[in-house]
């Protein structure tokens, strides 16, 4: 691990609660990683494990504020020329719109568990003036069990918790599956809906 990477470690420990909600508000560092060293830091019971599921869906939440603010007044433009600093590659919008497009606000939800359309899909949400509030609730919804879920990977890794992404592979492979099984639930759910109403 490079200096810097456990500076930033080192910081997170002394700030607790706050340090992981800043953690994952800023995510320099991967989400699965600041949680689970924020589950190593409940194993040595520097912070309690609600204390952390609580800052965890807190800094979760307002980092996904800002890419929905950024997509309402920023746009697409915005987002193309200044997306990188975020570390946001335009491929990675495109996937999202197209889910957004395809699914509609539901995805939000889903999208959480899916790797590189979970970070981006709330630009589209704020590009489409999605309801503020909903667009919150469906986020808080979705954040809350990927919190628990790696919060208590890192505390049964305990100081191994740096080999979280092996642990952890055979939790988020069927969550993703799960993940893709609900969102074309919901497409036909909607397409049976809509065509009901059309009677």
């Amino acid at each position: 691990m490079s200096h810097f990477i456990q500076s930033i470690f080192d910081l997170l420990s002394n700030l607790g609660y706050l340090g992981i909600a800043l953690g994952l508000m800023v995510e320099v560092i991967p989400s699965e990683i600041v949680l689970a060293y924020g589950g190593y830091l409940v194993s040595i019971g520097k912070i309690s494990f609600v204390g952390a599921v609580i800052a965890g869906t807190i800094g979760g939440l307002i980092a996904q504020w800002f890419l929905y603010w950024l997509g309402r007044y920023g746009g697409r433009p915005f987002l193309n020329k200044y997306g990188k600093y975020l570390l946001i590659q335009p491929h990675h919008i495109d996937l999202a719109q197209q889910w957004f497009s395809k699914f509609g606000s539901g995805v939000i939800f889903t999208a959480r568990f899916i790797p590189v359309v979970r970070h981006a899909i709330s630009i589209p949400a704020g590009i489409a003036r999605m309801s503020f509030a909903k667009f919150s609730i469906y986020t808080v919804v979705a954040i809350i069990p990927w919190s628990i879920l790696f919060l208590y990977l890192g505390m049964t890794l305990g100081t191994k918790w740096d080999q979280i992404n092996q642990a952890a592979k055979p939790y988020v492979t069927p969550a993703i599956i799960i993940a893709i099984l609900f969102t074309i639930g919901y497409v036909v759910y909607k397409w049976k809906f809509k065509k009901n109403e059309t009677k």
